[in-house]
């Protein structure tokens, strides 16, 4: 799980992982090409190294087609992230809801 809180803390890795949530199965020349059109200047080198931290960190998985290796986001370690650290914050709150909705209901009756 460090790998991934280390990969998501860097600004470029979460703009990669928008861009490939947007448009899974990218290259890294297509990725490269849409960052530049957004304005972001990253070099193809600088974009490569960041993949590979995503890489690392199970937050990309690739394919290889031909001689094209395509990029597609895994969202699984983030889901982990939330059920561990968000999910247990959100049962109680949606059972205060529930019970403040109850409520509400009896005192109308």
């Amino acid at each position: 799980m460090d790998a991934v809180f280390k990969a998501l803390a860097d600004a470029s890795r979460r703009e990669l992982l928008d861009r490939l949530r947007a448009e899974n199965g990218q290259t890294l020349g297509e990725l490269c090409e849409r960052l530049a059109k957004t304005g972001i200047g990253m070099s193809r080198q600088a974009v490569s190294k960041h993949l590979a931290i995503l890489e690392e960190a199970n937050l990309v998985a690739t394919v290889k087609r031909g001689r094209e290796k395509l990029h597609y986001l895994n969202p699984v370690p983030i889901h982990e992230i939330a059920e561990r650290w968000i999910g247990k914050f959100e049962r109680g709150r949606l059972q205060a809801l529930v019970d403040m909705k109850k409520a509400l209901e009896q005192s109308d009756e």
